[in-house]
């Protein structure tokens, strides 16, 4: 893909910040005193992820962004009577983490479910205790008190006892009567009980929907409860009822509030439809978001076009602006499935098929070659940037084939086409992702979450050693990014980064020695790499003269600790623009709150102290049909 324009924009911004770095670094004496600073961060180690100038000990800010960055000394002739000093004590700043693929608008509606993780992130190791687990929540749940509905998120089969998803009759022990829904930790399954089988009409006669399967008992015929993929989100929409506006925005917050946590300033939704840009509009015309959120609408959806103008939304050769810290960032496209689930496409069968499937299965793809073509010469005929879901390397090959003739079409534009999960991404694809100028924005926590059931099943060891390839794309002089895709996994930065460095898996074992990067690699990857991967590099990203005051505070510096304790940091503050916007207090309690939420049950059933939860290999459309229920609009 074509990069002469973007890298000519991008060098001319940045020369100024740079040479305003080197000065700082270099003789002081004759510079006449510089205007005051607003603030000043001292007295701990700094870490830009500039190149030119890696690290540093003091920053100064005004009016938002950055005015000095450079040693002490040199930074606080910047202090004036009414500059605020913020003594770091030792502590490690670090430009904001810049999310590269996540679903804030999602990452609330998952605050009204039933915690049903397995640990070490939640406490269900078997059936019985899924059970149990939700009939005590269903005694004090807000959901099911005001709609009707028992609701459970997170549960593994693989990580089950019973090495399988429950039934509805074991859900029938749950209620009898009211529905009760449990969804896979992938979003892209679900079990219903039976009373929530009857409200939505499934029964033994049912069809198979298109890209979907309502499982069904060999022997009696009649379906067990479980429902995938399409089967599934297209029966969601018949269990929830409709919320009121203001209780939307809410979950947009708490997503929000739960992202700056873990060191976020920069957010993304990454598959959402116009009712969530609408939400989000309607958060920032009334000023109430704190960070800034980019969405990329789902271009199957009916309306994205229509989105795509201003103030919110301007094409890839316009600077990007936030509009009360929200904008459209482009689109978004799903090819496959989850690889956790068995419904990412792949050249090569899985290790294990899943159970009713031949030896052969290997997966399916969503969306027909001649749509793939046509949706992205469309992008480049706009200007719109699209974000690809392709787990698999089958659906890779869709997309690079997608490009190929969508850009012979449509020449000599950039929109910097991203390649989001690629979970089992070729080293030979990763020479054609070069080619046509593909970012690979990857999800190494799989490593540690997924790593021995990709290996032991879903992939065998062969394959499942190069899972989330970040050596492979290194090698090949290539940027990536990495990501979380919350609320698949909580947004925590810094099992991000553990993951990326040490690709460790539950038992312990190391999977992909080969595909291990330095932490500084890793933290570029979630920073000036994915500032990068937004059209943002020049304003975010780095710690530069000019860019905006956008910072996260850590317990202790990640160049400096054991990599095998990366996971262990924490976050201590979260800064935009120059203004904190989290703050753990010496309790681990926050400080700084978000306003409070009535919808708001997260603390409880998901606590963020955690620090790590199970990832799946993509999100599914689940909460995104939920959503689209609980607004009492069609999807």
């Amino acid at each position: 893909m074509k990069k002469g324009r973007v890298m000519k924009h991008s060098i001319s911004k940045w020369l100024p910040g740079a040479l305003a770095v080197t000065a700082l670094f270099g003789c002081q004496t004759d510079l006449p005193p510089p205007s005051p600073a607003e603030a000043i961060w001292f007295n701990g180690p700094v870490i830009t992820v500039d190149d030119n100038a890696p690290e540093a000990r003091a920053v100064a800010v005004r009016d938002g962004r950055i005015v000095a960055v450079g040693e002490k000394d040199a930074v606080l002739r910047y202090q004036g009577d009414s500059t605020t000093m913020h003594d770091l004590q030792g502590k490690t700043l670090l430009p904001g983490f810049v999310d590269a693929h996540g679903h804030v608008s999602f990452v609330g509606f998952q605050a009204m479910s039933a915690n049903l993780l397995p640990p070490p992130d939640g406490g269900i190791s078997s059936v019985p205790e899924l059970v149990d687990s939700l009939q005590a929540f269903a005694k004090t749940s807000e959901l099911n008190k005001q709609f009707g509905i028992i609701y459970g998120f997170g549960y593994d089969d693989s990580q089950l006892a019973e090495q399988r998803h429950p039934s509805r009759a074991e859900l029938d022990q749950v209620s009898a009567d009211t529905p009760v829904l449990i969804v896979h930790q992938s979003a892209h399954f679900g079990v219903l009980n039976s009373a929530a089988l009857k409200k939505i009409g499934i029964t033994a006669d049912s069809p198979n929907p298109p890209g979907g399967v309502i499982v069904k008992d060999p022997k009696t015929g009649e379906p067990t409860g479980l429902l995938e993929e399409n089967a599934f989100f297209m029966a969601l929409g018949k269990l929830f009822p409709k919320m009121n506006g203001e209780q939307a925005v809410a979950m947009l917050k708490e997503g929000e509030r739960l992202y700056t946590r873990f060191g976020y300033t920069t957010l993304q939704d990454g598959r959402s439809s116009p009712q969530h840009v609408k939400v989000a509009m309607g958060a920032a015309q009334a000023g109430v978001l704190k960070a800034d959120i980019v969405s990329y609408p789902d271009i199957l959806n009916e309306g994205v076009d229509e989105l795509m103008v201003p103030p919110f939304y301007h094409n890839v050769d316009s600077t990007p602006q936030y509009h009360n810290h929200f904008r459209i960032g482009g689109i978004k496209l799903t090819l496959d499935g989850s690889p956790q689930g068995k419904t990412a496409w792949l050249t090569e069968p899985y290790y294990q098929p899943p159970h009713g499937k031949d030896d052969d299965y290997a997966g399916y793809g969503v969306v027909k070659d001649d749509k793939v073509v046509e949706v992205y010469t469309k992008a480049l005929e706009n200007g719109w940037q699209t974000l690809t879901h392709a787990n698999g390397d089958r659906a890779i090959d869709q997309m690079i084939m997608g490009w190929e003739k969508a850009e012979a079409a449509v020449p000599d534009v950039d929109v910097r086409p991203v390649l989001i999960h690629g979970q089992t991404l070729r080293k030979d694809q990763v020479a054609e992702l070069k080619t046509l100028g593909i970012l690979p924005s990857l999800f190494p926590m799989h490593t540690f979450y997924w790593g021995d059931w990709h290996r032991d099943s879903v992939l065998g060891p062969e394959r499942a050693e190069n899972i989330s390839p970040t050596g492979w794309v290194r090698e090949a002089g290539m940027r990536f990014t990495t990501h979380h895709d919350a609320p698949v996994a909580l947004p925590n930065a810094m099992r991000v980064l553990d993951a990326t460095v040490n690709r460790t898996t539950r038992s312990g074992k190391v999977l992909g020695e080969a595909q291990k990067v330095s932490v500084m690699t890793a933290l570029k990857a979630m920073t000036i790499w994915s500032a990068y991967q937004h059209f943002e590099e020049a304003s975010k990203g780095s710690i530069e003269v000019g860019k905006l005051a956008d910072f996260v505070v850590l317990s202790e510096n990640p160049l400096e600790v054991e990599p095998q304790t990366l996971h262990s940091l924490t976050v201590l503050e979260t800064i935009k623009g120059g203004e904190s916007i989290y703050r753990r207090s010496e309790d681990g309690a926050a400080a700084v709150q978000a306003p409070p939420l009535g919808v708001s049950m997260a603390q409880a059933q998901w606590p963020a102290s955690h620090g790590h939860y199970g990832a799946d290999g993509c999100f599914g459309p689940a909460l995104e049909h939920i959503f689209h229920a609980l607004n009492g609009t069609e999807h």
